[in-house]
């Protein structure tokens, strides 16, 4: 009798399965049945039990002339600190001025081995209306609410392919399987009037129309730290800018900085942060070489900083629907439409970034983030609540604290605590 594939066994089978294979103890079956979280397992294959990330909030936000406290789900200790304190060198009347010009989703219908590109371009060319009502016929609803298929483009990609692009205005929605299911019902009309080989049709994740910018200007002298002047400071930081723009190894780092802000945003949100990071990364190499996304320059005794993302986040929809956090976390934020919500986040990276830049300029990254990782360390020797800060406490003289020594301040907070 042939086995039973894995995905077709009760959650229960499934489980003693990988207890049996994999040596799962008593305490550790209790762990995962304690995470295991009704509904879940409807939402993914295999499901084991629901792995939490934790949620906090970023605060001195001020984001076009109104104060913003911003969800943010992450692991990493300073990201929510240096959001807030990126935020707090930012203040002004207005603060962070963001913009949205336009806020469409790409579909992509490739044709391979394409041999008369240019009879197949005239004709496509010539059918733009028909391609267009076409589309729009799909989802008749889409029109209702403003949106639709807004435009085409096509291109020819050597060696022997053609994209036909439809540029869709989704609403409020990610707009993923809306436009997965236009391009198909394009194609399926190519392939009845066209002797053409459609190879795929699906979205593209590179939201080049659905740009966010995030600019500010910033006074120099809030820029000064203990030892170091706002005008130095203010310097430095345009240097480091220049130097990301020129080397793409510090400018991955850099990146990497603003899209600890922008990930934990679009994850607290209900939506894809791993395709807002392909896409982030793609655009930081538009112009051919892989460069930073944000830049900082001086004019006069200012500091201004101008951050530009593609951000084709949803409102509604996806994922927005299974977690009920997401509604609550809009509501925390003040979001009330997807322009909303791409506004931001974006300005969430520009502070990050500034935060981010500031410290290593000065400081050092090391002097606060180690601050902040102790407690991680402290709880990842099984230091309870109660016990953590003493354990930081007695971690904070040492440089470069390791397991060990957390061990040992551990098992000595233990003892002075058995002795009271």
């Amino acid at each position: 009798m042939a086995q039973t594939p894995f995905y077709r066994l009760p959650y229960g089978a499934r489980r003693d399965l990988l207890a049996q294979q994999r040596h799962l103890t008593v305490d550790q079956l209790a762990q995962i049945a304690s995470r295991r979280r009704a509904g879940d397992a409807d939402l993914i294959e295999n499901y084991l039990t629901t792995y939490g990330v934790p949620e906090g909030v970023a605060v001195n936000l001020r984001i076009n002339g109104r104060d913003v406290t911003v969800p943010m789900v992450t692991e990493e200790p300073s990201v929510i600190a240096a959001a807030s304190n990126g935020g707090r060198l930012l203040t002004s009347k207005m603060g962070i001025i963001t913009s949205v010009a336009r806020r469409e989703v790409m579909g992509q219908i490739v044709l391979s081995h394409v041999d008369d590109r240019t009879g197949i371009k005239a004709w496509l060319t010539a059918h733009q209306e028909e391609l267009l009502r076409v589309a729009n016929a799909v989802h008749p609803s889409l029109l209702g609410h403003g949106g639709g298929v807004r435009s085409l483009r096509i291109r020819y990609i050597p060696p022997h392919w053609m994209s036909l692009d439809l540029f869709v205005d989704v609403g409020e929605a990610m707009g993923a399987n809306l436009v997965n299911t236009i391009c198909e019902a394009v194609a399926t009309y190519l392939k009845e009037h066209l002797t053409v080989n459609v190879l795929m049709s699906i979205l593209s994740n590179y939201a080049t129309h659905s740009l966010a910018t995030a600019e500010v200007a910033v006074p120099v002298n809030q820029l000064a730290t203990k030892s170091v002047d706002g005008a130095t400071v203010a310097q430095r930081i345009c240097d480091a800018s220049d130097f990301a723009a020129h080397d793409p190894y510090r400018a991955v780092t850099h990146n990497k900085g603003i899209m600890n802000g922008i990930d934990a945003v679009v994850l607290a949100m209900g939506n894809d942060w791993r395709a807002v990071e392909s896409g982030a990364h793609a655009y930081a190499s538009r112009h051919g070489s892989y460069q930073s996304l944000s830049r900082w320059w001086i004019v006069g005794e200012t500091l201004r900083g101008e951050l530009t993302l593609p951000l084709a986040l949803g409102y509604v929809g996806g994922a927005t629907r299974v977690f009920p956090l997401v509604t609550i976390n809009q509501q925390i934020a003040q979001v009330t439409s997807a322009r909303d919500l791409m506004g931001v986040t974006v300005a969430v990276g520009l502070a990050q970034n500034l935060a981010a830049l500031r410290a290593l300029v000065t400081d050092g990254i090391q002097h606060g983030h180690m601050q902040l990782q102790l407690k991680s360390l402290a709880l990842s020797v099984g230091a309870t609540p109660g016990e953590v800060p003493a354990v930081v406490g007695r971690l904070r003289g040492e440089t470069q604290p390791t397991t060990a020594q957390a061990k040992a301040a551990l098992a000595a907070v233990r003892a002075a605590n058995l002795k009271k």
